[in-house]
């Protein structure tokens, strides 16, 4: 196995020194600014411990996998390729972000099902000028931290990309226009009169129908799942993440962390890169 160590920041000598000792790692290479590879390493328990502490994330890799392996990565929209939940940002021009932003965390770590969070949700931004949803757009929608540099790194390799969220089309549309996404689904909300009624158009994308988008995108590829990465962040992503042969938790809740194939806790999203560098 390759151990992949990567930071914000530089990574003193020490700290890879000692990584290596506990994995007993023949060789440290530098693969990017603030990112190693640790050759022959063997897992060990103090290897999590110890990067946590030190905000360095891992991954074990197969020595002989790299980005060029897979076809398909599949992204959760709100928090993972995006710095914010639209809903809450969205819930803020009605003075309600903290109600709905509650809900939204509670949703995220799995103790609300996620259709009825989102009914619940958009519900309370009833009568809202469909105008605030361009405002969220321009005014507070960012990429997260090395999106650019993974999806152009994604695109090299020819490997399509599928945003699939329990967010809105409105987002995900101008997204997939503007980053040169290969597919993208989402909720619709209904709009009646350039104002929002409080109610999603048919039925709700939730967890299982990400899972259910990852698999019919795959099979239209002709991908085996082994060939499919899916990264999210929250409890919802869960279902989708389990059909992929890799799967990485980017800034995610306990619960997504503990069952993904990676965990993204610190760096950008090219940490995705890094992982898989040749």
């Amino acid at each position: 196995m390759n151990l992949i160590i990567q930071a914000l920041h530089d990574i003193p000598a020490s700290h890879l020194d000692r990584i290596a000792g506990l994995s007993l790692a023949s060789r440290i290479e530098q693969v990017a600014t603030h990112a190693y590879r640790l050759r022959d390493a063997k897992p060990h328990d103090g290897v999590p411990m110890f990067c946590y502490e030190h905000r360095l994330d891992y991954g074990f890799v197969r020595a002989n996998q790299h980005l060029s392996d897979f076809g398909l990565v599949v992204m959760d929209m709100d928090s993972t390729l995006i710095s914010i939940e639209c809903i809450d940002e969205i819930a803020d021009m009605q003075g309600l972000k903290p109600q709905v932003a509650a809900i939204t965390e509670a949703a995220m770590r799995g103790e609300i099902d996620f259709a009825e969070s989102l009914r619940r949700r958009v519900a309370l931004l009833e009568g809202l000028d469909e105008g605030g949803l361009q405002r969220v757009y321009d005014e507070r929608l960012q990429l997260n931290p090395g999106a650019e540099l993974m999806l152009a790194e994604l695109k090299k390799h020819g490997i399509k990309t599928l945003l699939v969220s329990g967010g809105f089309v409105f987002f995900t549309e101008r997204l997939k226009a503007r980053l040169g996404l290969d597919f993208a689904q989402a909720n619709t909300l209904e709009i009646v009169g350039g104002k929002l009624t409080g109610k999603v158009l048919g039925d709700v994308l939730d967890a299982q129908a990400k899972a259910d988008w990852l698999t019919r995108i795959r099979d239209e590829l002709e991908l085996r799942p082994e060939q499919v990465i899916a990264m999210g962040d929250g409890a919802n992503d869960l279902k989708m993440m389990a059909q992929a042969g890799t799967s990485i938790a980017y800034h995610a809740k306990p619960v997504v962390r503990a069952q993904a194939s990676y965990a993204l806790n610190f760096v950008g999203l090219d940490g995705l890169v890094n992982l898989l560098t040749r």
